[in-house]
């Protein structure tokens, strides 16, 4: 190559570039006015660059062309609102500009206003912006806003507040879904708050509901039972700012860099959260179940599962209004009165009854059913009574933070929440009640209640998850989210459909442990509540299966820093002291401040999960045991837990107490300051044991422990003479022979005593394993 041919060749490259960069820096501009309009090739950004308003084209093989807002580094594109979506411009020369009367106009190639803001009144000078919270605003010269896009949303609510109803200006805040994912016109589905008392929010299919969530308490919306479990929803709705008006506030979620409420084009109501390594995924998301869409069942018709099948039933004292069309699948007929009411019946009917009037049968864990009526009552006893005295009310609901909830006329929408729920009073004739009106009409109820063992009278509610929800969380048991294997059998980590992940216990059929440890551990936690107790969210019975579904602590369980050599010094001294009056703090929870008096009985470092700012919470707890009253001692024939966290009393005897679990958290507290395993601790010949230095009457108990470990105690008491010491039999070659000595077998391990001839008085326990 020639010099002159080079130069040439780099000029033209210097050309190219320049004006590339130049068309590059023109193509996005951050402000539209009179002079400066938005042309086909051009984007508009809002200050920092998170939105981008512009033309695009929804479907690659279509010539149609829209202005629409999306999110700039979000992929694939992201469409949160469109200008013109019944109005596609088709040509390359459309242009947003602002028009000689101030509005904003969408210009096709002809200069034809193909949409516009419709201000009233001249405002000139007027200049549109894209703001960081994705609003196309319209202001005048001075400032001042003429208009948004807020107020106008089409298929998205994103993070702010939004007017809900106005009542007084009759203004009503819907959004509409997309025809289709390549369609932005307007589609089937429609949601919003109508103006009612208590308000609710709906998705419409056309004029006909859809879903619904059923009534605000003040805190959540009662039939959507994800707001029911301390789970974060995005959405809280305002009431009273003014007269006859309510405001829907939406919230960022936690850990999300983006989220939005969108309708989908099937109807779906979603709450999206975008994170940059997942993407788009739904925090929350309905109706997903047939059992959620409005109606499903028919008048007086229940859904019975939480599941993808359909399966409805009859309130009792109801029957199928057709038998044959429920015997097809077919439940939207509902169901008809067995037996009349005697109020409001005829002379027959109150025969029938014997003259005794209708009453009421409670049946809970409800969607309450739609189209009540609101009566402001003193409480419930009122409510109950004005109900009773309307022939027409067909039952009622006294709702915490709403107040008296009466229904006239047939009950419809109602299915079984998997768990939460609300108490239904449903009016019935006498006959239907029996002597002792009891809710039988719950088949394989949700959510699951069992007597406690040592209290049948007291019964805990658990959450019961359904298999399928379970397979999905944990993508069929995937080896990939395996978390660890304990003799109970393996855990596993799961994403539930909110987005929350939780750690699943399932039961392995060879375990040693059966339904009665799987029992015991359930209504034992679902009774404690404490910041260094892990926390049970529900439980699943189905088949041959029995798992337990725990919060997910991302740090996993102690040992896996304590005794790994290349973790081990994230744990600090100030973090380890942490861990140690966290799990002392939870044991004297457990011995003396919770509604139960309970021994845990397998306290060990794999069963103390680290949240994630490695808070311990104490887990597994299907060994543990319950204390009555003033009861001290316990003891049992069938010695169960873990060799070397095993007080002797109770390895030798089966005898149990408080000072059983002092026992394993002292050993806790060498493994934790020393960082080795309890089986490590192995010596010479010439000494013994640190595991010898514990007598269970010079044990302190667990509020002197904390009390000692928080400073509150000054003077600590001396350490004593070992009662016994432990050695394993084929290091005691200096014991010459063995006298008195008895074996008590535990699991395969034997237990004996020698007389030590090198000190007088001391006793020395062997222990063996077979």
């Amino acid at each position: 190559m020639g010099r002159r041919e080079f130069f040439v060749k780099v000029g033209f490259l210097c050309f190219f570039l320049f004006n590339l960069f130049s068309f590059a820096y023109c193509s996005v501009i951050y402000n539209i006015t009179a002079s400066r309009p938005l042309s086909s090739e051009q984007t508009l950004n809002s200050p920092r660059q998170i939105f981008e308003l512009g033309f695009f084209t929804p479907n690659n093989n279509s010539h149609n062309q829209y202005v629409g807002i999306w999110f700039k580094e979000v992929s694939p594109q992201t469409v949160i609102w469109v200008v013109n979506r019944e109005n596609p411009v088709t040509n390359s020369s459309a242009s947003l500009t602002i028009g000689s009367d101030g509005n904003l106009r969408l210009l096709d190639g002809q200069q034809n206003s193909i949409w516009s803001t419709n201000i009233s009144g001249q405002s000139n000078g007027s200049i549109a912006l894209l703001s960081d919270d994705g609003k196309l605003v319209l202001n005048s010269i001075a400032g001042e806003n003429l208009w948004d896009s807020s107020q106008h949303p089409t298929d998205s609510l994103l993070p702010g507040t939004w007017l809900a109803y106005n009542n007084t200006t009759g203004e009503r805040l819907t959004v509409t879904s997309w025809k289709s994912d390549k369609d932005p016109s307007v589609g089937d589905f429609t949601a919003g708050v109508p103006p009612q008392t208590p308000p609710q929010a709906f998705v419409w299919k056309g004029s006909k509901p859809h879903w619904r969530s059923g009534p605000w308490d003040k805190t959540k919306f009662i039939g959507i039972p994800e707001m029911d479990a301390d789970y974060q929803s995005g959405l809280t709705l305002i009431e009273g700012l003014q007269p006859g008006s309510a405001y829907l506030t939406v919230s960022v979620l936690r850990n999300c860099s983006y989220s939005m409420f969108v309708i989908s084009p099937t109807g779906v109501l979603r709450f999206l959260c975008w994170v940059e390594v997942r993407g788009w995924y739904a925090r929350w998301e309905a109706p997903v179940t047939p059992c959620e869409v409005y109606g499903a069942c028919g008048p007086f018709g229940v859904c019975q599962r939480y599941e993808p099948n359909l399966t409805c039933r009859c309130l009792k004292g109801f029957v199928p209004k057709s038998d044959e069309e429920w015997s097809k699948g077919n439940w939207t007929g509902g169901c008809v009165r067995r037996n009349e009411l005697s109020c409001g019946g005829n002379a027959s009917s109150i025969n029938t009854q014997g003259g005794k009037p209708d009453g009421f049968l409670k049946i809970g864990g409800l969607k309450l059913p739609d189209l009540s009526e609101f009566l402001k009552v003193f409480d419930e006893i009122e409510c109950h009574q004005r109900c009773l005295n309307k022939c027409s009310c067909s039952g009622y609901a006294y709702v915490n933070g709403i107040g008296c909830l009466i229904w006239t006329g047939s009950l419809l929408d109602m299915h079984e929440l998997p768990f939460g729920g609300q108490d239904l009073n449903l009016r019935l004739a006498h006959t239907e009640l029996g002597e002792t009106p009891v809710d039988t009409s719950r088949e394989n109820s949700q959510p699951i209640m069992w007597g406690s063992t040592s209290e049948d009278k007291d019964s805990i509610e658990l959450p019961l998850f359904d298999f399928h929800s379970i397979i999905v969380a944990t993508n069929n048991f995937d080896i990939v989210n395996k978390l660890g294997q304990g003799g109970y059998g393996p855990v596993y980590k799961g994403t539930l459909q909110d987005g929350n992940d939780v750690a699943i216990k399932r039961l392995s059929s060879s375990s040693g442990q059966g339904m009665t440890e799987f029992k015991n551990e359930m209504m034992l936690i679902s009774k404690l509540q404490h910041r260094n107790l892990v926390r049970l969210l529900g439980c699943c019975i189905e088949r041959e299966e029995k798992m337990l579904i725990y919060e997910y602590l991302p740090n996993k369980s102690l040992d896996t820093y304590l005794f790994d050599p290349a973790r081990k010094a994230e744990l600090d001294w100030s973090r380890r002291f942490n861990i140690i009056i966290g799990v002392a703090r939870g044991l004297l929870y457990l011995h003396r401040d919770s509604c139960l008096r309970v021994i845990h009985r397998d306290l060990k470092v794999s069963n103390i999960l680290l949240d994630e700012k490695m808070n311990p919470k104490i887990s597994d707890f299907g060994l543990a045991r319950i204390f009555e009253g003033t009861q001290d001692l316990g003891s049992t024939h069938r010695v169960v837990g873990t060799i070397g966290y095993m007080a002797p009393e109770y390895l030798l005897g089966g005898i149990f107490s408080e000072k059983s679990d002092v026992f394993g958290f002292g050993v806790l507290i060498l493994e934790i300051v020393s960082g080795r395993k309890v089986n490590s601790f192995q010596y010479d010949k010439q000494h013994m044991s640190l595991l010898a230095y514990d007598n269970a009457a010079d044990r302190p108990t667990m509020s002197a422990i904390v009390s000692m470990l928080s400073g509150e105690k000054s003077t600590l008491p001396e350490p004593k003479q070992p009662t016994f010491t432990f050695q394993n039999i084929s290091s005691n070659n200096h014991f010459q022979s063995q006298s008195n000595s008895t074996w008590h077998g535990n699991h395969g391990v034997k237990a004996g005593y020698k007389h030590d001839r090198r000190s007088t008085g001391r006793v020395i326990f062997l222990i063996r394993s077979d």
